[in-house]
C-alpha cells in the first residue's frame, strides 16, 4: 500500500515541511578515511566545515561503502547491487564502456520520477559508450545522462587516468576540432612525452611499480596514453574549483524546484594537486592539504544554501567511496609527512582491503528540517540510498531491481539506532557481517600489500570478529567459535547464491 508522501513525514514529525520535498545533496569524498576528519577523531587535520555538518546532523559510527575500491563501491550506489555479482565492476581504466544497463532503475531515476531536476558534477569512473573504442571528438554516449541525470558535468574515470578532460553531458570541453582526441590503455599512441621515458618532465614523481608513467598531464604521469585535445585538458589545481563552480551553478539555477545534485569530488585521491592557497597548509604533505580543500569545498557548498535560501529543507549526505591510501601511485610527501596522522583512525586496513578500514567510512547526513543531531551506531551503507530515498519519495522500486538495497530511511533520519543486521563487505576477500559479527572468507595472497602500505585482510583460514567489542579486529575469534563461522559462511553462501 502506499502511503502519501505527508503521511510518512508525519509519521517522521516532519508535517510542516511535509509540502516541499526537501533537495538532496549527495557529496562523496575520495578515497577519505574514517579518521581524516576531526568529527571522527583526527587530531592532526581541523576539519571545521565537515565538523558544523555533523554537529547539526547525524555522524555515523558505523557507515559503510560496498567496497574497498572506487568503481565496485560507487556501481553500488548508483544500483543498489552489490557489485560483485557483475563480471567488469572492478577499477576500470580510462576509455571502459559503461557498466550500469540504461534500462536499470538507478538512484538518479529515484529522484527524476519523483519530479527532481537531477545532476552529476565531479568524478564518474562507470565508463562512457557501449564500448572502449570511443570517439572522443563526438558525442561520447551512452553515459551519466542515459542512467537518470539531466545534467552531468564529469572527468571520465579519475584524475589519474587520461583522458584528462571534462566532458558537460555528451561533449568534451573545449575540444579543438583540429587537435582530436585518441585514448589507448594497451600500447603507446602519439609522441607524446611518458613518465616512464621522460622523467626528468615530471613535477610529482610516481611511485615505482604503480603504472602512474604513461603520457605526461601538466608535469604528471598518468595511467593510460592520451594524444590531442591540448586545449580540452584540464590543470590539477583548478580540478575542485571548477567543478565547486558547476555544483554551485545548478544549485542556484534549480533552487525553485527540488533537485538532486550526486557531487563527486575528487580529493583526496591521487595525484594530489590542491590549489595555491591550501598547498602546505596542514603540514602533513599534498594528501592533508587536499583534505583541507575538500572540507572548504563543502563549506563553500553550505553557504551558496544559505545564500540562496534553501539551506533549512536541503539534506547533504557525506560520505567516501572506500577507506584511506597514503602511497597510491606518486611521491607526495602522504607518507614522509604523515606526521602522526592516522587516516583509518583505530581501525585496520583500509583501501584494497577486507579489513573494516577498507569500507567503514565517514558518513554524515544533515537536514535540518527533518533531522535532530545525534551520533548513531546503526549499521548503514550507500548501498540502501536507492530503495531509503524511494520510500521517501514514494517512487516504487521495480521487483528484481535493487535487489541487495534495504530501506534503511528510519536509520538514516536517526529513528532507528540498529541499521542493517546483515551486510556483505568487498574487499580483497568477501566478508558478512551479521548482528556485529563479522567472518571474512579466507583469501590467499599476501596479507600486506608493500605497493601500498596495506593490511589486506588475507588469510588461508577464516577470520571471525565481535565488532561491538573489537571494530579495530585484534582478536580473531574463529577457532574460539566454529559453529558461528559456520553459520556466517553458510549465510553468505546463500546471499551469494541470490
Amino acid at each position: 500500500m502506499k502511503i502519501p508522501f505527508l503521511i510518512l513525514l508525519t509519521f517522521f514529525g516532519l508535517q510542516s515541511f511535509a509540502q516541499k520535498k526537501p533537495n538532496v545533496i549527495l557529496i562523496c569524498a575520495d578515497d577519505l578515511g574514517y579518521g581524516d576528519l576531526s568529527c571522527y577523531g583526527a587530531t592532526k587535520l581541523h576539519t571545521p566545515n565537515l565538523d558544523k555538518l555533523a554537529a547539526s546532523g547525524i555522524r555515523f559510527t558505523n557507515g559503510h561503502s560496498t567496497s574497498a575500491t572506487c568503481t565496485p563501491a560507487r556501481y553500488a550506489l548508483m544500483t543498489g547491487e552489490y557489485p560483485w555479482r557483475k563480471k567488469g565492476t572492478g577499477i576500470l581504466p580510462g576509455d571502459a564502456a559503461l557498466i550500469i544497463p540504461t534500462d536499470r532503475k538507478t538512484l538518479p531515476k529515484v529522484f527524476k520520477e519523483a519530479g527532481y531536476q537531477t545532476a552529476i558534477v565531479g568524478k564518474w569512473h562507470l565508463g562512457l559508450g557501449e564500448q572502449v573504442e570511443k570517439n572522443w571528438n563526438g558525442e561520447v554516449k551512452p553515459g551519466p545522462n542515459e542512467v537518470g541525470f539531466g545534467y552531468s558535468f564529469i572527468f571520465p574515470a579519475t584524475a589519474d587516468r587520461v583522458p584528462t578532460v571534462f566532458l558537460q553531458d555528451h561533449k568534451v570541453v573545449a575540444l579543438d576540432k583540429d587537435d582530436p582526441i585518441d585514448v589507448n590503455y594497451k600500447q603507446k599512441i602519439g609522441n607524446e612525452p611518458t613518465g616512464k621515458e621522460n622523467p626528468e618532465l615530471l613535477k610529482m614523481k610516481s611511485s615505482p611499480g604503480q603504472g602512474h608513467d604513461n603520457t605526461i598531464v601538466n608535469g604528471i604521469g598518468r595511467i593510460g596514453f592520451m594524444t590531442g585535445g591540448k586545449l580540452a585538458r584540464w590543470t590539477d589545481e583548478e580540478l575542485s574549483f571548477t567543478f565547486l563552480a558547476k555544483a554551485k551553478q545548478f544549485i542556484a539555477e534549480k533552487k525553485q524546484s527540488p533537485f538532486f545534485l550526486y557531487f563527486a569530488l575528487t580529493e583526496p585521491h591521487v595525484p594530489r594537486m590542491p590549489a595555491t592557497m591550501f598547498k602546505d597548509k596542514s603540514g602533513l604533505g599534498a594528501r592533508g592539504d587536499a583534505i583541507l580543500q575538500l572540507d572548504w569545498t563543502v563549506g563553500e557548498i553550505m553557504k551558496e544554501l544559505q545564500n540562496q535560501g534553501i539551506a533549512q529543507n536541503t539534506m547533504i549526505v557525506f560520505t567516501s567511496d572506500n577507506g584511506p591510501v597514503l602511497d597510491d601511485g606518486y611521491q607526495d610527501g602522504a607518507v614522509t609527512r604523515l606526521n602522526g596522522h592516522t587516516p583509518a583512525g583505530t581501525l585496520r586496513g583500509g583501501k584494497y582491503s577486507a579489513l573494516e578500514a577498507g569500507t567503514r567510512v565517514p558518513f554524515i547526513i544533515n537536514w535540518p528540517a527533518g533531522i535532530k543531531p545525534a551520533v548513531s551506531d546503526a549499521l548503514v551503507s550507500q548501498i540502501d540510498f536507492i530503495q531509503s530515498f524511494a520510500a521517501l519519495l514514494q517512487t516504487k522500486v521495480p521487483a528484481g531491481t535493487a535487489s541487495d538495497s534495504e530501506n534503511q530511511l528510519a536509520a538514516f533520519l536517526g529513528k532507528n539506532k540498529t541499521g542493517r543486521s546483515v551486510y556483505v563487505e568487498q574487499g580483497g576477500a568477501l566478508s558478512i557481517i551479521k548482528d556485529n559479527w563479522k567472518y571474512i572468507t579466507p583469501e590467499k595472497g599476501p596479507a600486506y600489500a608493500k605497493l601500498v602500505g596495506i593490511e589486506t585482510g588475507n588469510l588461508e583460514t577464516p577470520q571471525l570478529y565481535d565488532l561491538s567489542k573489537d571494530k579495530e579486529e585484534k582478536h580473531n575469534l574463529a577457532d574460539t567459535y566454529p559453529d558461528k563461522v559456520k553459520a556466517l559462511a553458510a549465510l553468505l553462501a546463500e546471499i551469494k547464491a541470490k
